[in-house]
């Protein structure tokens, strides 16, 4: 098994543990091929809709917001979105996602990182997306001294790509059939997003934005931050390329994604540390919106 350097960057959060993602807003070309992913596949209801906007979401919630704005599909080689996770509450709706999936012939990438299962896919636009369980009994992350990706609750090392044993997924499902949506409590558990520095990406979502620390490879060309538990909420790499700038306007991919943060302190603590950072940003209700060094946006909403 291939070893992967993983650095200590683990630091205590400065947001609180109760901090979540909110909707994640997306561009796409088509509403048809659109829905067609997002909806029948990955199980999302359509909860509101206009001319130029679908909200989707599950048990009520919306998770993505569909801006039908884009005139090409996402690009390679810029920043920007590299997938938005959907955790789902039980192993079984990961098994009917997969039941979807296999049932419309979607190409789907099933692997496990001993700290969650996760499956992969791509919209029609070649936007990223996983659908996750999270698993962090069967193991933990590996630091330096322990070497390789992680080390499972035997301590044995796993490669954190690893398949997933697909027969024993589905037979979650028994004799039902696949649910057709998802189910409430279902949530966006993280984001990855493309940048150019990842020295640089971690001091901005550690150190600026106040999130704890937990991962950092030059090798594997990967961070990742927490609220103080695993998985991760925000993850960033390099694979697009050093120095990655934003996509021509009209491109498919990420047009913001959202915190929320319990409260305004928090709200304010925050842009207290984007202003001794000397990072702009614009007030919002309820917050501000602001962007990393790469140019992908987000807002801080209090809740």
């Amino acid at each position: 098994m291939q070893t992967i350097t993983i650095e200590n960057a683990v630091t205590e959060p400065l947001v609180p543990v109760a901090t979540r993602l909110g909707p994640v807003h997306i561009g796409v070309t088509d509403r048809d091929a659109a829905l067609a992913i997002w909806g029948e596949v990955v199980g999302l209801t359509t909860i509101d809709q206009s001319e130029n906007e679908l909200r989707l979401g599950a048990g009520g919630e919306v998770l993505i917001v569909l801006h039908l704005d884009a005139e090409r599909p996402a690009m390679s080689g810029t920043a920007g979105l590299y997938h938005v996770a959907i955790h789902v509450p039980e192993r079984r709706d990961l098994a009917a996602f997969l039941a979807r999936a296999i049932h419309a012939r979607v190409p789907v990438s099933p692997t496990d990182h001993l700290v969650s299962e996760a499956i992969y896919l791509w919209d029609h636009d070649k936007v990223g997306i996983e659908i996750t369980f999270e698993t962090p009994w069967r193991g933990k992350l590996a630091l330096n001294e322990e070497g390789g990706y992680g080390i499972d609750a035997e301590g044995r090392p796993h490669s954190g790509r690893e398949p997933i044993d697909v027969h024993g997924l589905l037979a979650e499902l028994g004799d039902a059939a696949p649910t057709e949506a998802m189910p409430a409590g279902t949530r966006i558990g993280h984001i990855h997003v493309h940048v150019g520095d990842i020295d640089r990406a971690m001091r901005f979502y550690r150190d600026t934005l106040g999130f704890g620390g937990q991962l950092l490879s030059h090798e594997f060309g990967m961070g990742d931050v927490t609220v103080g538990y695993m998985p991760h909420i925000i993850a960033f790499n390099l694979w697009h390329g050093m120095d990655v700038s934003q996509p021509p306007a009209g491109t498919a991919g990420l047009r913001h994604f959202t915190i929320r943060l319990p409260g305004a302190d928090a709200v304010d603590a925050m842009g207290g540390r984007l202003r001794d950072a000397e990072t702009e940003f614009d007030e919002i209700a309820g917050g501000f919106a602001a962007a990393d060094p790469w140019g992908n946006r987000f807002e801080v909403i209090a809740e």
